[in-house]
């Protein structure tokens, strides 16, 4: 199966260039400006050891940046991937990507999949999942993360609630082996007031 292109369960509040807009003034709002407050994320993903990364709904590039751009990155969007491209990173529309020398199946040591699921309904995810799976090495890693309740309710393009029950339920629709999920950075009740807490799933692809 061909890589989605804009996914119908997302609508197109996240494809245009506002939306690109809205994520870039995030990034550099507030204490943004003056802290590193992206620090604990980057260790988070860095501590997993995750390899060549295919980022899947990369946006602007966030957390390719965190794995020094070890990989790749895709999204619908073709503003953002403009942004990620001029921070230096490897990214594509998934057209362009089906088409690059990159999109090489078995390739990757890991998927990403961080704040993406919740803009998809269950239909449409499960078919983003399912086409770029195949270009992760048998037994690389599948990272899922998504917001709790407080970053949930502060985004009008999430469609869908996801937590662990339907992380694990997603990873088990694809054949994805579910490792361990945790909350993140803080404990789980800080999710229902911290904007920033996310549901954190580690799987793994099957053997080949």
């Amino acid at each position: 199966m061909a890589p989605v292109d804009t996914p119908p369960g997302s609508g197109t509040s996240t494809a245009g260039e506002s939306y690109t807009d809205r994520l870039a003034t995030l990034e550099a709002s507030g204490l943004k400006r003056f802290i590193p407050v992206q620090a604990p994320y980057r260790a988070n993903l860095r501590r997993l050891k995750l390899g060549r990364t295919l980022d899947v709904g990369c946006g602007l590039g966030r957390n390719l940046l965190h794995l020094d751009g070890n990989g790749v990155g895709v999204d619908h969007n073709p503003h953002s991937i403009s942004t990620a491209r001029a921070r230096g990173l490897t990214a594509y529309t998934p057209v362009e990507f089906t088409a690059s020398a990159d999109a090489v199946l078995g390739s990757f040591d890991s998927m990403l999949v961080a704040h993406v699921l919740e803009h998809l309904d269950e239909a449409t995810a499960a078919e983003m999942i399912e086409s770029y799976l195949p270009y992760v090495r048998p037994l690389g890693k599948v990272v899922f993360i998504t917001p709790q309740e407080a970053g949930y309710a502060s985004d009008a393009t999430h469609v869908r609630w996801v937590d662990f029950a339907v992380l694990q339920q997603t990873a088990e629709k694809a054949g994805i082996s579910v490792r361990r999920g945790y909350s993140f950075p803080l404990p789980r009740f800080a999710g229902k007031f911290f904007r920033y807490n996310e549901f954190v799933q580690l799987g793994q692809v099957p053997a080949a």
